[in-house]
């Protein structure tokens, strides 16, 4: 280029490259840099491997590419490579180097294909190459293979989003000929960070592969989908020649006369190729260096400035110092009370989006999970109605009475008072075990000192479990309480909900709505469409759904008097949650079903629904009597009698 200054431009960004990597801090400084980014089998490792002019690159099937390679390429008159991670060690093999990469990839990821955003620095020297520094991304897959997770094409996603986003980045967007470019991985992502075309260069691979009578004129041209920096088309070697060791210069070669005598590429011949792609590449990183420098400049100065202030504050520091370990001690219990107070409270500064923990929790199970416990008490009509006659015939013995003594009524009103015991003291176990497990979650932050964690998660584990004796004890004590004395005077002996003049605060009276979600009717057979996911609302009077959350399709509106639900047992081939409505009536609920089978992916949010419906009036099949107005209409029913 003839400025030696120009020149040292990008060895000066590799050393500090090196250096933050050194020190875990290279994800997070906006380097001027160049990544690659392509699909699997789009060519990226061999437009790598013609650069250097060796196969020193991992190859084979599936995600090869595991974990970021930051390739420096240094001009020197000899031909070596050296890790970051083995420093003083040279690899004159470049097998070796193909090997450490494989080990060094396995060493931070394992052997099942996982992934890892960590990067692997190379540094090859060699007369071959000019100075350039590339960052070779994972290819972009869809499939997971072997014992990868289910998510690996969003992880690798959020892997390359940690670099094609920054603005010093330049986008070295690799892509097949032989497959539509509307579909390239490469160019949708980078249409997405850079929708301007600004700080992306189009490489096109594999022209040689194409249909015969197709060509990419258009694209390498520029006119089909623009690019500020345009596209480069190369020539890489088939599999056939590497696997059979063609020599890479060879190939180069071959590429050249490619060019030169196909008709559509003969005229764009002097801009195609390895050898012109690696020297724009070092021009427009030289130029891209350059224009980004002053700001860089500016930003390590000021972070330069922060840290020797920081510095500056730890001068004088004793680590021995008895106060400042008292006081960070202190900061750490503190901690630990503002992080219980706000999971619980509900004003956490990060707040979880995945399940409900802390507060939230809680209420859950004051809410939804201890009313529905009560409602599941099991007892029914017929079996009430026994014990009553029972009661009464005991207590007037030989007798032949013409009332119902009080004795009867009490004796089945304080055994209906008395099963809710086991319900409330499981919703005491459940808010306890919340309670504990929300200390474990505050107490994460205290993972460096493990001593300190222990002991902190022991005193306050055992407060709350010392608290939740005397909790139970006082539930229990407020049962009695209940059971000691049965006001008969209480409104709801009267019918309180329909008593003339009575402000109804149930949602059954007011027609308010009561829930709102996703759920999926289960039951429609395939010919009819199969099980299918609906937007659902619940109000006092009905239960509607919609074809989505705008609720401007409606597909059914089902009353819901004289429904009642039902637990459905999970089908060995489905993994969802199911619960059933069915008519009292033996009626038609949905068209011409019986029961209306409705799932969901967790039991957590069928016992929330469930919950729900007790609020519209629809009870479990098998459900207490669980007012005194219905026992007093039962006791009346024997009067009579």
């Amino acid at each position: 280029m003839g400025n030696r200054g120009m020149e040292e431009l990008i060895p000066l960004v590799n050393r500090m490259q090196d250096a933050f990597s050194s020190i875990g801090q290279n994800a997070n400084l906006d380097l001027p840099q160049i990544a690659v980014v392509g699909g699997q089998s789009a060519g990226k490792s061999s437009v790598l491997e013609n650069f250097v002019g060796k196969d020193f690159l991992p190859r084979g099937s599936g995600i090869v590419t595991r974990r970021p390679l930051v390739l420096q390429l240094i001009n020197c008159p000899t031909e070596y490579a050296e890790f970051l991670h083995c420093k003083g060690k040279k690899f004159i093999d470049f097998d070796e180097v193909r090997q450490e990469i494989e080990a060094e990839t396995d060493r931070a990821t394992g052997h099942n294909k996982g992934i890892s955003p960590v990067p692997i620095n190379l540094r090859v020297y060699s007369p071959n190459v000019l100075n350039l520094t590339l960052v070779d991304l994972p290819g972009m897959t869809k499939v997971p293979v072997g014992d990868q997770p289910a998510d690996i094409e969003h992880q690798i996603r959020d892997m390359l989003m940690q670099f094609v986003t920054k603005d010093n980045c330049l986008l070295l967007a690799v892509s097949p000929a032989n497959s539509d470019l509307a579909n390239s991985d490469a160019l949708k992502i980078a249409k997405e960070v850079d929708p301007q075309g600004l700080r992306t260069i189009g490489v096109i691979t594999k022209l040689d592969l194409m249909d015969e009578g197709t060509d990419a004129r258009d694209i390498l041209e520029n006119k089909l989908l623009p690019l500020r920096r345009g596209y480069i088309g190369v020539v890489n070697r088939s599999q056939k020649d590497i696997d059979g060791k063609k020599d890479i210069t060879a190939a180069l070669q071959a590429e050249r006369k490619f060019f030169l005598s196909h008709p559509s590429y003969r005229h764009l011949a002097d801009r195609m190729g390895t050898a012109y792609l690696q020297k724009i590449l070092n021009q427009q990183l030289t130029n891209h260096i350059r224009d980004t420098l002053p700001g860089l400049r500016s930003k390590l100065q000021s972070q330069l400035l922060s840290i020797e202030k920081e510095v500056e504050e730890y001068k004088n520091f004793r680590p021995d110092d008895p106060s400042r370990k008292t006081k960070a001690l202190l900061q750490m219990v503190q901690q630990f009370a503002v992080d219980f107070e706000k999971r619980i409270e509900g004003s956490g500064d990060q707040v979880e989006t995945y399940e409900l923990s802390g507060g939230a929790k809680i209420n859950r199970v004051f809410h939804e999970r201890f009313p529905f416990e009560l409602v599941k008490l099991e007892g029914d009509e017929k079996t009430l109605r026994k014990e009553i006659s029972y009661a009464i015939k005991n207590i007037h013995g030989i007798r032949t009475g013409l009332f119902t003594p009080d004795m009867a009524f009490e004796t089945i009103v304080k055994r209906q008072i008395a099963q809710i015991k086991e319900p409330c003291q499981k919703c005491v176990d459940l808010v306890i075990s919340e309670l504990v497990n929300t200390v474990r979650q505050c107490t994460s932050k205290l993972a460096q000192y493990p001593m300190l964690r222990e002991e902190m998660e022991r005193i306050v584990t055992q407060h709350i479990r010392d608290r939740e004796s005397r909790t139970k004890d006082q539930v229990i004590l407020l049962i009695d309480i209940e059971l000691a004395y049965v006001n008969t005077n209480h409104e709801d002996f009267i019918g309180f909900a329909n008593s003339a003049g009575s402000t109804c605060q149930n949602p059954r009276c007011l027609g308010q709505v009561i829930r709102k979600g996703w759920l999926t009717i289960n039951n429609i057979g395939i010919m009819k469409g199969g099980a299918k996911e609906y937007w659902f609302v619940l109000t006092a009077e009905a239960l509607s759904w919609y074809k989505d959350d705008e609720e401007k399709e409606k597909k059914y509106m089902l009353p819901v008097d004289n429904l009642k639900l039902k637990d459905i047992e999970k089908s060995f081939m489905s993994s969802k949650h199911i619960f059933a409505l069915f008519n009292t009536e033996h009626r038609n609920v949905y068209k011409d079903y019986r029961q209306l089978e409705l799932a969901s992916e967790s039991q957590e949010e069928v016992d929330s629904w469930k919950a729900s419906f007790l609020r519209a009036g629809v009870y479990p099949e098998r459900s207490v009597v669980g007012s005194a107005s219905a026992l007093c209409k039962n006791m009346q029913t024997f009067d009579l009698q």
